[in-house]
């Protein structure tokens, strides 16, 4: 698979909903309880403003635009940001998946969301890179979207068989089509994965490492994939993702590692060889330094529950490969 592909494999997105919502008169909501989640959305018809918790100033969403929010945050959608907010929870409490939501009598503003859980250990060390909330707003980026967005549309109306299931493949496609359009956006300066991804040549090493992590990857030959002479590369590399070429290889191993551990399925020794480690002791301290403890002790603390925040940090707290997404729905 390509990076891109790849991380989202890795985020396991789960407990898929979507929802419309209908607006109508003077409104102001917000949605709290966000936390685990990745949530995007576009407004089919009418505007409004979305506020996130921590961001400055609320963006205006007009008809077509679309919107990110990749951390979880408390956010507000209003027709006027001065207004006092209604909790959500009432208004949703007996909302169903693929459902509309009615505020107000609507009629005025109508948006689609979808929402993931996510899934997996990983998901607190790759939610990192995206700012609280990405609004796609230019003509092109919307006509991407708007396929996605008025197929669900049209599902959410009028349901019919099998409609939770091209639901929950549309908001997948509405998510990764988002994620292309912000990595199409990406601003000079831009430091992380998303910015190495999207750089021609560090993204070409970028897509060497995913395609085969377990190969013998030296400084030189990660170069030679770039098109770029060693001490270049590394300093263009390190500029872009943070971190030195073979750390990122080391963290992405580890990564793949952790995500087999938790199928439960391979035993270390298989794992460490299929990952270019020669002995399964080199393999294991590897994963020690980046993951915060013994592969064979990862293992059975997901069989008997999931790691803690101060785990997790121990894995992000030395600059860990620190990757974001996206998603959800009116709530």
């Amino acid at each position: 698979m390509d990076p891109l592909s790849d991380v989202l494999s890795i985020l396991k997105p789960r407990r898929h909903m979507s929802a419309g919502f209908d607006a109508g008169g003077d409104w102001s909501v917000r949605f709290s309880g966000q936390d685990g989640s990745i949530k995007c959305g576009a407004v089919v018809s009418g505007d409004c403003w979305l506020a996130v918790d921590g961001v400055s100033a609320p963006s205006r969403l007009a008809a077509g635009d679309g919107f990110l929010l990749p951390r979880g945050r408390p956010f507000t959608l209003a027709s006027d940001p001065a207004l006092p907010p209604v909790d959500a929870k009432p208004l949703i409490a007996h909302a169903r998946d693929g459902g509309i939501v009615t505020c107000n009598g609507g009629g005025d503003t109508m948006l689609i969301s979808s929402r993931f859980s996510l899934d997996g250990d990983h998901a607190a060390l790759l939610m990192r890179q995206l700012p609280p909330v990405v609004h796609l707003r230019k003509r092109a980026d919307r006509v991407a979207l708007r396929w996605c967005v008025m197929q669900m549309m049209q599902e959410l109306k009028d349901p019919r068989p099998g409609g939770l299931l091209l639901l929950r493949h549309l908001a997948h496609m509405m998510l990764v089509q988002a994620l292309r359009l912000h990595l199409s956006e990406r601003g000079e300066g831009d430091v992380g994965w998303f910015a190495a991804l999207t750089d021609r040549q560090i993204g070409k090493a970028v897509a060497a490492i995913h395609d085969d992590p377990g190969h013998r990857w030296t400084l030189p030959a990660l170069a030679q994939c770039a098109g770029m002479s060693r001490s270049t590369f590394a300093q263009r590399f390190r500029d872009l993702a943070g971190m030195a070429p073979m750390d990122y290889v080391t963290r992405w191993r580890m990564l793949l590692a952790g995500d087999r551990l938790e199928a439960g399925s391979d035993p270390v020794s298989v794992i460490a060889l299929s990952l270019g480690y020669e002995s399964e002791s080199a393999f294991s301290t590897a994963f020690k330094r980046v993951m915060g403890c013994a592969p064979r002790q990862y293992g059975r603390r997901r069989n008997g529950g999931r790691p803690s925040d101060d785990d997790l940090a121990m894995a992000t707290g030395a600059g860990l490969l620190d990757i974001d997404v996206i998603a959800e729905g009116a709530g």
